[in-house]
């Protein structure tokens, strides 16, 4: 099961964000997280991004990322962590 992320993803958002998502992510196996209805974002989105990853990651999960708008991935190769994204 996919978590969705929110359809706005910016600096006001990001610590409730993180919180809510976060939280699903323990409780999932297969970590997925669906980007797909993301609409509205700035560079916190990739901050909620990150700290999601090291999350799964301190669980010993791979965290997928699914359904990223081209916005999002502007940004990772802005602040260079698209492959850590990927």
């Amino acid at each position: 099961m996919s978590i969705a992320l929110p359809a706005v993803l910016t600096i006001a958002e990001a610590r409730a964000t993180v919180e809510r998502l976060v939280a699903a992510l323990a409780a999932e196996n297969q970590p997925v997280l669906d980007a797909s209805g993301l609409q509205t974002l700035d560079s916190a989105a990739i901050a909620v991004l990150l700290e999601c990853r090291r999350a799964a990651q301190a669980a010993g999960k791979t965290l997928q990322l699914v359904g990223a708008p081209p916005k999002l991935g502007e940004l990772a190769r802005l602040y260079g962590v698209d492959g850590l994204l990927a």
